[in-house]
């Protein structure tokens, strides 16, 4: 199996040259994060593993003794890191890399570099973290954690790293259409938490801030991450029917109408059609007189048995229809309770 990389958007193409079976030339095409090159890869057993390279930095601080930043000397791992990303083809991606640290002149402490798709401590990507936030609408981390085949302690980690991020929104950032929405943290306990999510472009979808709370202090708190030239250029914002993220809308987006969520208007008016329903199947209830209707019957083709005592419960009109030994074309029945039998 060879590898060709491709350009900066990765485009992989795969040859398969082993003897005696028929060279195939397999592509695919990677949203890569900026700055990532791919410069390997390995189809392994239900995943696609992405061995990527970065630029390193030219100097750094050390995190120890803190000295002025100084050249940097590049020492690698003796461990390969494995790091989840998003799928390929409905199947898991990881990120393949020898981690490089940086051995301090001074004091020699071992500083890791980091790449730029991670945090520190984790074995996931950003965006697989963002992935996980936006499947926890309308879900729980139990639920989450089993469609991606990983465990709630990681959609619990991913969500806390999240909630304590102060991450920073390019000012420069043009922003038209944002979303909030809340997520439930645990199953059957009240635990809730506020996303704010740019919808300017559908096709990339990137969650902007993250706020403990779905009250109206949770949504300003996600706001607020805009500067308020950003949040002037903001047109609609989409939300649920919470009272509390359209007072946040109104006090803080100026420019901007609400959009509600055409799931909670089908969810809203499903429960009025239902109690309507509901409430008209115990007016039916109710006698409604002893009016007669002729209503036809047709021929069935019934044997001719003798007339008996009707049972409890037996409808009379087909008694009646059993008892003659012709199949009559209507029967007369009074609408009453008999109706339902």
């Amino acid at each position: 199996m060879r590898l060709n990389p491709g350009g900066a958007r990765g485009i992989v193409r795969t040859t398969d040259s082993r003897e005696g079976v028929d060279m195939a030339v397999v592509e695919m095409e990677l949203d890569v994060p900026d700055g990532v090159r791919v410069c390997g890869y390995e189809r392994i057993d239900g995943g696609h593993a992405f061995e990527v390279e970065w630029t390193l930095p030219t100097e750094v601080t050390c995190d120890k003794c803190r000295r002025p930043p100084q050249r940097v000397h590049v020492e690698w791992g003796d461990r390969i890191q494995v790091v989840r990303d998003l799928e390929v083809w409905g199947q898991p991606g990881f990120f393949v890399y020898q981690p490089p640290f940086h051995r301090c002149g001074w004091c020699r402490h071992r500083q890791w570099l980091l790449p730029p798709f991670k945090r520190k401590h984790v074995t996931v990507t950003l965006r697989f973290e963002e992935l996980v936030l936006r499947m926890m609408i309308g879900s729980t981390e139990e639920e989450v954690a089993r469609k991606l085949g990983i465990s709630a302690e990681m959609v619990s980690l991913i969500i806390k790293h999240r909630l304590s991020d102060e991450q920073q929104i390019d000012p420069q950032r043009v922003i038209t259409d944002v979303g909030l929405d809340e997520i439930s943290l645990k199953k059957r306990h009240k635990l809730y938490a506020t996303i704010l999510t740019d919808l300017t472009d559908p096709n990339r979808l990137q969650i902007l801030a993250v706020a403990p709370g779905r009250d109206q202090a949770a949504a300003a708190s996600c706001l607020n991450r805009l500067s308020e030239q950003q949040r002037a250029q903001v047109l609609n914002h989409r939300t649920d029917m919470s009272p509390a993220y359209t007072a946040a809308g109104d006090a803080l987006l100026p420019n901007s109408q609400q959009v509600v969520d055409r799931f909670h208007v089908a969810q809203k008016l499903g429960k009025v059609v239902d109690r309507v329903r509901k409430k008209d199947t115990c007016l039916q209830k109710e006698p409604v007189g002893e009016a007669t209707q002729t209503i036809p019957f047709a021929n069935v083709g019934l044997p001719q048995t003798a007339a008996g005592p009707l049972r409890r419960g037996a409808c009379t009109a087909t008694n009646a229809v059993r008892a003659d030994s012709r199949v009559v074309p209507a029967v007369s029945f009074p609408l009453g309770r008999d109706r339902h039998l």
